[in-house]
């Protein structure tokens, strides 16, 4: 009775170790994307540094283009959908609610595995154009007509001033991608850091104040 209930107690751990190889794998793929490149890595060196076979990774992947959609999925789709959750439906002054996204992606980019994505993505497109498709399906394509709607009804409401939405969205996330690229491809950092938060709350105090309605500045 007693051998019956601890081989109960290791088949819970068996299959959570199953569970959670697809992430193992996914972050052996993105330390050596980061690494080596998207191009110059293989579905061996990934296995070898997972400690799976190249047949077990296979299991999970069926490509190396899929161990990278998997890691665009990973790291962006959670965001996007908290984003929208939070754009969705919402009628009113949208300055409070593009603030709380812009400090879930501050946020989000403090972790490591969240911001080598994009990391990825600014290093890799021209040579792996396959890698901006899919940033771009999984996160802007989803993202940004909801933000650019949410800032039309604030134009519309008198909430903010006559601005092009397209335009104003632009201006918007415009420096979180340049404020990457300043830091990752030439090395120029803020106080020796990323500083993003600190990016995102300077920027912010600039362009709401320029979003004041019209008489109200």
């Amino acid at each position: 009775m007693e051998k019956h209930s601890a081989s109960n107690d290791r088949e819970p751990k068996f299959r959570r170790r199953a569970g959670a190889r697809p992430d193992e794998v996914l972050d052996a793929a993105l330390h050596l994307f980061t690494e080596a490149g998207f191009e110059r890595t293989t579905v061996e060196q990934i296995a070898h540094r997972a400690g799976l076979s190249k047949a077990a990774v296979y299991l999970y992947f069926p490509s190396k283009k899929a161990l990278l959609a998997g890691l665009v999925r990973r790291a962006v789709v959670p965001l996007a959908d908290r984003a929208l959750a939070q754009i969705t439906s919402y009628q009113g002054d949208p300055r409070p609610v593009l603030r709380a996204v812009m400090t879930q992606i501050a946020t989000n980019l403090t972790d490591p595995s969240v911001l080598a994505v994009p990391k990825l993505v600014l290093r890799e497109a021209v040579t792996a154009p396959e890698i901006a498709q899919m940033y771009r399906e999984e996160m802007l394509d989803r993202v940004l007509p909801a933000l650019t709607a949410l800032i039309a009804q604030g134009v519309a409401g008198g909430h903010i001033r006559a601005v092009d939405p397209s335009l104003t969205l632009r201006s918007l996330i415009g420096p979180v991608f340049l404020h990457i690229l300043l830091a990752e491809v030439f090395g120029i950092l803020t106080g020796g850091e990323l500083a993003m938060q600190a990016l995102i709350d300077n920027h912010l105090t600039l362009l709401f104040a320029g979003l004041e309605p019209e008489g109200k500045a």
